[in-house]
């Protein structure tokens, strides 16, 4: 249903356009980056997926090429391990199951490809859409972090999620 492809710097102006105010950035790539999203930090951001410590990816729709989400994983270098973030649909194609199908193939590549033993997550706990689902997909949640951001006065707590290549395993 999608296809994954390298993220590239020319990808960052997709990013851009798809994340509307600091809020969505926030949700997006927690404290990492800043509004707005601007060229100097997409570069940085395109180099550190080029150094081999992230994998990231830009999906597409098959039939048009039409990039349709993006997601990265930063590996850990001393464990077969990685954590899953930055998981982003484009605002014109949410809705069609492309998240899923996305983080299907990520979830594939991290396990066979890389050979991966455990994928981890974090997502802000109101987050509810995206929380099903990565459980759809199989993760369960390690535990919370209460009040990691605060937001126009509101704490924003963090799942703290992960999914076993067991568990990946035995259910796909």
């Amino acid at each position: 249903m999608v296809e994954l492809r390298e993220f590239t710097p020319a990808d960052g102006q997709l990013l851009a356009a798809w994340i509307a105010n600091p809020t969505e950035l926030l949700m997006w790539a927690g404290p990492t980056f800043t509004w707005p999203l601007d060229p100097p930090q997409l570069a940085a951001y395109a180099a550190e997926s080029a150094t081999g410590l992230r994998r990231t990816w830009t999906a597409q729709a098959p039939a048009t090429a039409e990039p349709i989400g993006h997601a990265s994983l930063r590996l850990d270098p001393a464990h077969p391990t990685a954590r899953l973030g930055r998981v982003l649909v484009a605002p014109t194609a949410r809705g069609r199951g492309y998240a899923l199908a996305m983080l299907d193939q990520v979830l594939t590549t991290a396990f066979t490809d890389l050979a991966l033993d455990r994928i981890d997550l974090g997502v802000f706990a109101h987050n509810t859409s995206a929380i099903r689902l990565y459980e759809r997909l199989g993760f369960t949640c390690d535990h919370v972090i209460p009040n990691v951001e605060r937001v126009n006065g509101h704490p924003w707590s963090a799942n703290q999620m992960t999914l076993p290549k067991s568990t990946w395993t035995a259910t796909n």
